[in-house]
């Protein structure tokens, strides 16, 4: 894992620190320690799981969420987004809409990938239910 992609997934992780991200948690060695478990705090690089030992601090880099992917989200969520979404002009007819905090919030309490962090192997597709959104 390149310095790159260290600090992307150390920057989504803590995005999604409020919403109970799952996640699989791996040994230093690689091999799998906890095949679901859910992020619980970040501190510094070390991050805790539920189901980390009591003094048990991991590296975020042993930590894959589970996400969903950008192509699955319905046409409701696409709606409830836009709404979030300021729409504008550059002075012509070329609108578009633009993020804006809540709408990235809402992507993050959404667990959806826009990152792009299931594409890089630095995040797991989320299985079909296991956010009830």
């Amino acid at each position: 894992m390149t310095q790159e992609e260290k600090i992307l997934l150390f920057k989504d992780l803590s995005a999604r620190l409020l919403y109970k991200v799952h996640c699989r948690v791996f040994k230093l060695n690689g091999d799998i320690k906890e095949n679901d478990d859910v992020l619980y705090g970040i501190v510094g690089d070390n991050v805790m799981t539920l189901k980390s030992d009591k003094d048990e601090c991991l590296m975020y880099y042993q930590i894959k969420p589970y996400l969903r992917s950008m192509s699955i989200i319905t046409d409701e969520e696409e709606k409830e987004y836009y709404e979030l979404c300021v729409l504008t002009s550059n002075g012509g007819y070329d609108w578009h809409y633009e993020p804006t905090l809540k709408s990235i919030d809402w992507f993050n309490s959404h667990y959806l990938d826009y990152r792009g962090l299931i594409e890089k192997g630095l995040a797991l597709e989320a299985p079909k239910d296991m956010y009830n959104i």
